[in-house]
Order: structure tokens, then C-alpha cells, then sequence
């Protein structure tokens, strides 16, 4: 088993709260996790929720909560049983011990809205993304897999790329056909895979909901906003805004989108080796959203990520904002990376405190007084240190 660095927040949280929601996409590693942490929780009650037995044994959810006061109790796939929600909110209420329950959920709308109707205030929510940068050992080969294969354990650590390239493709035909189904989503599979596929190629670039209506078919913009929005709550897609700041400019108000895992944006292009990616067009895009995702997951409580770009040109790829000061970063698949004028443009726009370019590098050095590149293993490091400015 990898390490996880959530493992210590997890902790945290249910020293704390009576109960923690763990989210994230299906083989992400939630239940791996919950199965580490249930070692040091002596008579832990693990219940898979996919399971027909395990959901008879809640039949009865307050008789079952009652009799397990003393231990924690694990639920994995709540969103099976969204009704769930309604019997633990009186049982926290009852007895607000911390660390009585874990809810692990592939995330969605349904509950995400569920969950926050019925424990607000009473439940610590937390997100356990594929494998980063900061969890692997700090070596080109272990760093180019992970930027190929993606996150997902099992895609990450196949035998072969050529395994893992399957790995992927039997989880999104798995996720389209049989796991939104359960959701309640009765979009065809193949309509979701087409639009899915379509953002692959848009990956880093902004979101024009009706260019790609008209590219399905004639379809409304309304729908195709839906579908991002299926995509965004599953934790597949990142919808990245653009930064509203009044500079007297004219800035660009559409989001960005990436397919969040860097495997799963392979598998839709096509891409199984290194060779294919370093000589396709999507590399730069690709190292992009890869280092959005770093940052995301290392991004200090309070931090809002945004981009930046006006109609003049001037243009950040991520700009985190924390304690009204701006932070710059620019992602470069080169080891000799040159930003363009719109970086610097860009930097005085926004009087930026610091900036970094992250590239694929194997030692931090200077580009400015104000301007480092470093490699993306020192963004944990990095983004960490913002929250104590």
C-alpha cells in the first residue's frame, strides 16, 4: 500500500468530528484507506453499502447505529443508501463523540446534497484524490509514470502500460454503464463518452458550452452544461474559473476544463506510451492539468485557485489567492522553460507576491527576483508554506 498524505488529515478530522465524509472518485483507494485506519480502531463495523447483506443489517438504521455507540462505524458506497443521511443526523445528535462514523462516497450531486442538508456542522468532509507527485518516491521514472498512467493505484502500478492502459478503459466503461446508472442518470452511455472524449481534446482550454452543443448534434447549451456538471461532481472533470479582480480590463469570464486524472486523459486521446505522449500535441495541456491537481490537493484551507487571462494577452495558467495577496503559478513541459510576455504582463496586472514556473526539472533555480522554477515535487512544500505568510 502507498502512503497516503490525507491519511493524517483523516485522522485529524475524526479525533474531532463525529463522523468524516471521504469522497472521491471509485478505485481511488477510499476504502484501502478506511481499511488502514479501521487497524487502529479496535471492533471497527465496516459495511459495504454495493452489498445487499450489508444493507439488510440497516434495515433498521437506529437499532444499528444504538448497538455500535462504542465503535466506528465504516459505511463504504453511502451514496447507495442516500437515505442514510436523514437516521445519522438524530443519532450524531444523540451522542456527539468524535470519530463514530467514516462515510465513504463516490462523489456526486445526490450526495453531496443529501449529506449537506441533514449534517451540516456534524461531519468533517474530505476529498482523496489518484496518487500525487508528494506520495511517490522523487525520481524521473516514478514521476513519468504517474504523469502517463495517472493517479488510480491499480492503473499507476500495472505491469505494463499496455495493462494499465486496460486497467483504464474497463473503469470508464464500468463508470458510464453501470456506476452513473445507480445514480439515478439516464444519459446513454455513449452520448457521455462521446462529450467525455470531446473534453479530453479540449482539455486546458476554456469551456464554450454551445460550440460543443452544436458538435453533439444540435444539442442545447443547457445540456451540455448538465453534463459537465455530472462529470464535475463524479471527480472526473475540473472546472477551473477564471480570477475576477476589477484592474479596468477586459478579462476572460468562461472556466477552463481538464479531465482531472492524467491517465484517464490519455486513455480518451488514445495515448499508451511515453513516446505517444511526448510527441502529441495535448503534452503541454497534459503537464498543465497535472499541475493544477498538485495544487489543488496541497492548496492551504481559505486558498482560492483560479486562472488569469484578458483579452490583451496577459495570461497565468494558476493563480492561488490566500489572505488577499496573489500567488503565481505557470506550468512548462520543457526542462528549459521560457514564459512568454503575457506571464510577466500578467504578473504586474495582478502585483503578484511570488511566482513559479513548474516544470519537469530536477533542481529549483531562479528566473527573477520574484520568479523560481521548480520541479512538481516541491509544490506540496510550496503551496503549503502560503497559508503561514
Amino acid at each position: 500500500m502507498i502512503p497516503r498524505l490525507l491519511s493524517t488529515s483523516l485522522r485529524e478530522r475524526l479525533a474531532y468530528y463525529p463522523g468524516v465524509v471521504l469522497l472521491g472518485p471509485r478505485q481511488v483507494g477510499k476504502t484501502t484507506l478506511a481499511r488502514s485506519l479501521a487497524e487502529t480502531y479496535p471492533g471497527t463495523v465496516l459495511l459495504d453499502l454495493e452489498r445487499s447483506a450489508d444493507r439488510a443489517r440497516l434495515a433498521r438504521p437506529d437499532l444499528f447505529f444504538a448497538n455500535n455507540r462504542d465503535h466506528l462505524v465504516v459505511l463504504d458506497e453511502v451514496q447507495n443508501a442516500p437515505d442514510i443521511f436523514a437516521a445519522l443526523r438524530p443519532e450524531i445528535d444523540h451522542d456527539r463523540r468524535p470519530g463514530r462514523f467514516l462515510l465513504l462516497g463516490s462523489a456526486s450531486g445526490k450526495l453531496l446534497r443529501q449529506s449537506s442538508e441533514s449534517l451540516a456542522g456534524r461531519v468533517a468532509y474530505l476529498e482523496l484524490t489518484p496518487l500525487l507527485a508528494a506520495e511517490l518516491p522523487d525520481d524521473s521514472h516514478s514521476l513519468q509514470r504517474l504523469l502517463l498512467r495517472g493517479g488510480f493505484p491499480l492503473s499507476y502500478a500495472a505491469p505494463s502500460d499496455e495493462l494499465s492502459f486496460l486497467w483504464r478503459e474497463d473503469f470508464t466503461r464500468t463508470f458510464l454503464e453501470r456506476d452513473l446508472p445507480q445514480l439515478g442518470v439516464t444519459i446513454p452511455a455513449e452520448t457521455l463518452r462521446r462529450f467525455w472524449r470531446m473534453l479530453a481534446h479540449l482539455h486546458g482550454q476554456l469551456f464554450n458550452a454551445s460550440r460543443i452543443g452544436q458538435s453533439l448534434g444540435g444539442i442545447a447549451h443547457s445540456t451540455v452544461a448538465r453534463y459537465l456538471d455530472l462529470l464535475v461532481q463524479t471527480m472526473l472533470v475540473r472546472r477551473l474559473e477564471p480570477l475576477h479582480a476589477n484592474l479596468g480590463k477586459r478579462l476572460v469570464k468562461s472556466p477552463k476544463v481538464y479531465v482531472r486524472d492524467s491517465g484517464m486523459l490519455h486513455l480518451l486521446l488514445g495515448i499508451q506510451t511515453l513516446n505517444d505522449l511526448h510527441g502529441h500535441p495535448v503534452v503541454g495541456a497534459a503537464w498543465e492539468g497535472f499541475v493544477v491537481e498538485q495544487l489543488f490537493a496541497h492548496a492551504p484551507l481559505g486558498a482560492d485557485i483560479t486562472f488569469y487571462r484578458t483579452a490583451a494577452g496577459a495570461e497565468l495558467d494558476i493563480v492561488v489567492t490566500l489572505g488577499g495577496r496573489h500567488y503565481a503559478f505557470e506550468a512548462k513541459f520543457s526542462s528549459a522553460p521560457k514564459p512568454t510576455r503575457g506571464f510577466w504582463q500578467a504578473l504586474d496586472d495582478l502585483d503578484v507576491e511570488r511566482a513559479w514556473v513548474v516544470a519537469p526539472v530536477e533542481a529549483e533555480y531562479p528566473l527573477d527576483e520574484r520568479v523560481d522554477v521548480v520541479p512538481v515535487q516541491r509544490l506540496r512544500e510550496i503551496v503549503g508554506a502560503l497559508g503561514h505568510v
